[in-house]
C-alpha cells in the first residue's frame, strides 16, 4: 500500500509577494499516515493538470476571502481582501478533482471557496452580516475551543466522531450562507451557521470552517478527521 500524496493549497502574503505555509497542515497530515506537499500559486493548466495526476488527495487551506464575483456579488467596501490568482487555481484543481472523485478536505476558507465555486454563497463579512454572541475569531492560542457546533446525525461526520456536540476553535469572518445545491450540511453553530459539508456523490468531500490544522496535537476529533481524509486518498 503506497503513502498517499496530499497536495496543499499554498498560503499567499500580499505584503511579502511570497507563498507561505501553516505547519499545522503538514504535521496533520503527516501524522494521520500522509505525505503533504505545498502546491504552487499557478494557473498554468497543464501543469496543474500533472500535480492533480500526482496527488492522492487536495487540502484546501484557509487564508484570503473568496472573490464575491465567484458568488455573482460585489465585495463590500474594505471588508473583504481576495487573491484572484488563487481563486482561479482553486477553481481548477477543483473542478478536476470532483470529475475524477480524488479525495478533497476543506478547512475555513476551503469550505467556503467549495461552497461558493459549486453554486453556493457567502457571508462576506459576519460582524455586520450575520451578528451573534458566539465567537467566531478568536485570539491565540488557536487550539483551544471556543464554541460548540451540533453534529448532523447519520452525517459521514457524525458517523466518523460518533458524537452529536464538538467544541471547536474559530477564526473567520466570513462563513457559508447558501449551501451550494450539490453539497449537505454536516455541522451547524449555536448560532445557525454551517460549520461543517460533504458531498454525497464523491468518494470524499468534506469541509470545515473550524481549524483541525491548530487542534490536531491536543484534541483526539481533530486527529480523527484528518485520518479519515487521508485514508480516503490511500490508493
Amino acid at each position: 500500500m503506497s503513502i498517499p500524496i496530499i497536495g496543499v493549497m499554498p498560503l499567499w502574503d500580499d505584503e511579502k509577494n511570497s507563498m507561505w505555509m501553516l505547519p499545522g497542515y503538514f504535521e496533520g497530515i503527516s501524522q494521520a499516515g500522509g505525505v503533504p506537499i505545498m502546491l504552487p500559486l499557478s494557473v498554468d493548466k497543464d501543469g496543474l493538470d500533472q500535480l492533480i495526476e500526482m496527488c492522492d488527495g487536495f487540502l484546501f487551506s484557509g487564508g484570503h476571502d473568496v472573490s464575491p464575483e465567484i458568488y455573482n456579488e460585489k465585495p463590500l467596501d474594505n471588508l473583504v481582501s481576495s487573491c484572484i490568482r488563487r481563486d482561479e487555481m482553486e477553481a481548477y484543481i477543483l473542478k478536476k478533482a470532483i470529475e475524477i472523485d480524488k479525495p478533497i478536505f476543506g478547512i475555513c476558507r476551503g469550505i467556503q471557496f467549495i461552497n461558493a465555486a459549486l453554486g453556493g454563497s457567502l457571508y462576506q463579512d459576519l460582524p455586520t452580516q450575520h451578528k451573534s454572541e458566539v465567537e467566531h475569531h478568536q485570539t491565540p492560542p488557536y487550539d483551544i475551543p471556543v464554541h460548540k457546533v451540533k453534529i448532523v446525525k447519520d452525517s459521514p461526520l457524525y458517523k466518523c466522531l460518533n458524537t452529536e456536540l464538538l467544541e471547536v476553535n474559530s477564526y473567520h469572518h466570513q462563513a457559508v450562507r447558501e449551501v451550494a445545491p450539490v453539497l449537505k450540511t454536516m455541522a451547524l453553530s449555536e448560532d445557525g451557521l454551517v460549520e461543517a459539508l460533504y458531498k454525497p456523490d464523491n468518494k470524499f468531500l468534506w469541509a470545515v470552517q473550524w481549524h483541525p490544522e491548530f487542534s490536531y496535537k491536543t484534541d483526539e476529533k481533530s486527529r480523527m478527521i484528518f485520518k479519515k481524509f487521508v485514508d480516503a486518498s490511500t490508493l
